[in-house]
């Protein structure tokens, strides 16, 4: 299970001015701030994520990015992605 509070503590040193326990975290981020996330969480959690992810829905709160973050690594663990391509 994935750690709510360390993905927060991630979220919230980059985005000191969001507010993560909002209902309507969406509503809250521009565009910069939503790749920010798609960053930090693919780069934490080794994790394949694009900008398709970034739905209302999987940002609505940090709970549904909590959510999305552990879909994502149950995909990867059923279809592990071939390493040293690049």
């Amino acid at each position: 299970m994935i750690n709510k509070e360390k993905i927060r503590s991630l979220l919230e040193e980059a985005l000191p001015l969001v507010d993560f326990d909002s209902d309507f975290l969406f509503s809250e981020l521009d565009s910069l701030g939503v790749t920010t996330i798609l960053m930090i969480l693919s780069k934490e959690f080794d994790i394949e994520l694009e900008s398709r992810d970034a739905t209302p829905k999987n940002f609505k709160t940090l709970d549904s990015l909590v959510a999305l973050v552990e879909n994502k690594l149950g995909e990867s663990l059923s279809h592990p992605s071939p390493k040293g391509k690049g």
